[in-house]
């Protein structure tokens, strides 16, 4: 199957959208600290979900969805110091979307260690 067609590909396309809408109200200040910081996260987690499929081995597949995995756990965090610092007013909404694609994730890679 192409990657382009995957669920899990596709919603964290979606958290993309998301979180870069999102971050259009963090402060200007935070251009290039935190507002860049969160949009290169949730850019990594297609990225390496498109990446890892397109490995010769389940070996490398993996591992590069453990790289997306880890990219979701760095924006959880981010987004919720975001929230500490009044950023981002409701904050839940994105976090429900964040574990969305968190439990694809595992998922797919549960998936890939079967094979």
């Amino acid at each position: 199957m192409d990657y382009k067609e995957l669920d899990i590909w596709v919603q964290a396309r979606m958290l993309v959208k998301t979180v870069y809408v999102l971050t259009k109200s963090f402060p200007r200040d935070e251009q290039f600290s935190l507002t860049s910081q969160v949009r290169r996260c949730v850019i990594s987690v297609p990225s390496n979900i498109a990446e890892g499929c397109g490995r010769q081995s389940n070996k490398e597949t993996i591992h590069f969805l453990h790289i997306a995995r880890g990219s979701l756990f760095e924006l959880e965090t981010q987004l919720i110091l975001a929230g500490d610092l009044n950023y981002i007013s409701d904050i839940d909404n994105v976090l429900k979307e964040i574990e969305r694609v968190k439990k694809l994730l595992n998922g797919f890679i549960n998936y890939h260690k079967k094979l």
